[in-house]
């Protein structure tokens, strides 16, 4: 029975070995083992030479004991902890048979086969151990991979993530680009249609500063006449009426001015800086510029321009520029409807844009009515959309209403109420509160 002390240290040695094969301390170890394994065969075979059976048994259960003992000093062995302790079972089984067959000879006799039954049922149970060991670490190796691999599936979808959010902000990158470009195009077409307007409505004044600077001299030319005479009374007759003309001259020049940085502040960027405003000045100055505008790329189009401006508004903290684009919005829609509607051909229909302002529950309320087409029941919850236009091909952007909308809501605080019925009249209705 003294062979499986034997066998086992052999086996656990072997075992140790092909564990290390891959190892990196492969070279502090390999040789110790293959070593180890020819002093087990050696010292075997000098045992079962000069030995009695209980001295195989004690020898065989010592080395045993020992190997064990060594390996788990070693921190390198110890993933194999519970390995070497199932060895302890059979060494004791073989000290315990070869100490009783020396002392108690007779004893051992009549109960040998209980030894036998105990010295190889601890041989059975360290290999049974490391059948369940070899399947644990089967199962280890396993999970090991699958983590692996799904380490390396983590990583790869992390990258591709990681690409896609890149992705995602340099498309959020380009979109709010483009979404200034297309606000900023927005503004020049809106310009574009202002320019017949503004030329209109700055040649009236450019005409009474003509008009005036030649007869104020022609009224220097006759003073210097009157006082070439010595008649000093008519001659300050006259400088009164010069001073009276060039008083003129220079309202209409302020309003000529006025109209050219109108023009400049709406062409440049929203500065969002707010400032008192005159609603009845600004809108009655935007519904000018947008009819004459409108009137410039067609020649036959008249409409009637009715205004209704409640004088006891307050000045209103607003961004006139942007303020003043939600307005040429609603004044260009309205004067494209009415037109729409008188080229259908209806000899009798009277076009009418009708702007009215006022105050509602602390708000100032500006009103843009028109008798053109309408907007249809099926359409009115779509128009405030980005890109969503009535308008053919190359005549809107779709842009307008939705702008109006971001600078009236987002940005004041206020609101749009929309009232039409098709083909009747249409209301825009802007809500500014007082109070920003």
């Amino acid at each position: 029975m003294g062979i499986f002390s034997f066998v086992a240290v052999f086996v656990l040695i072997r075992r140790l070995q092909t564990a290390f094969k891959f190892s990196p301390l492969r070279g502090n170890w390999m040789s110790q083992f293959t070593l180890g394994m020819w002093i087990t065969i050696a010292l075997y075979i000098l045992a079962q030479i000069f030995f009695h059976e209980w001295a195989v048994l004690i020898f065989g259960g010592g080395i045993l004991l020992a190997a064990v003992w060594f390996a788990e000093k070693e921190p390198e062995f110890e993933p194999f902890s519970s390995v070497l302790k199932a060895h302890y079972p059979l060494a004791g089984a073989s000290l315990v048979a070869g100490l009783t067959q020396l002392i108690a000879p007779t004893f051992y006799d009549n109960y040998g086969n209980f030894f036998g039954f105990a010295v190889i049922g601890g041989f059975v149970w360290i290999f049974a151990r490391w059948a369940s060991t070899k399947k644990q670490r089967a199962e280890l190796n396993f999970i090991t991979q699958q983590n692996v691999m799904l380490d390396k599936m983590v990583a790869e979808r992390t990258a591709e993530l990681t690409k896609q959010k890149n992705e995602l902000q340099n498309t959020l990158v380009l979109l709010q680009t483009t979404q200034q470009q297309l606000i900023q195009s927005e503004k020049l077409a809106s310009l574009g249609e202002l320019t017949a307007g503004i030329a209109h409505e700055i040649q009236n004044p450019l005409n009474f500063v003509n008009n005036f600077s030649e007869v104020s001299m022609e009224l220097i030319d006759e003073m210097g006449q009157e006082l070439a005479k010595g008649d000093q009374e008519e001659a300050m007759s006259i400088a009164g009426d010069i001073k009276t003309n060039l008083e003129k001259i220079i309202h209409h020049g302020q309003r000529a001015d006025a109209i050219v940085k109108g023009m400049l502040q709406h062409s440049r960027a929203s500065s969002n800086v707010k400032e008192p405003t005159d609603i009845n000045k600004l809108a009655d100055e935007y519904l000018r510029l947008a009819y004459h505008g409108h009137r410039a790329k067609d020649k036959t189009f008249n409409a009637e321009l009715i205004t209704h401006f409640d004088e006891n508004l307050p000045l209103l903290d607003i961004v006139p520029q942007d303020i003043g684009r939600v307005l040429l919005n609603f004044f260009n829609n309205a004067f494209y409807a009415v037109q729409k509607k008188q080229t259908a051909g209806d000899a009798s229909f009277k076009p009418t844009v009708e702007l009215s302002t006022g105050l509602k529950n602390g708000f100032v309320t500006i009103s843009v009515k028109d008798n053109g087409t309408g907007i249809p029941d099926d359409i009115k919850d779509k128009i405030m959309q980005p890109f969503f236009t009535t308008k053919p091909t190359g005549e809107g952007t779709g842009l307008g209403l939705s702008l109006s909308y971001d600078i009236v809501v987002k940005a004041h605080g206020g609101s749009i109420d929309i009232d039409s019925v098709s083909d009747e009249y249409s209301i825009f209705i802007v809500n500014l509160p007082i109070s920003n």
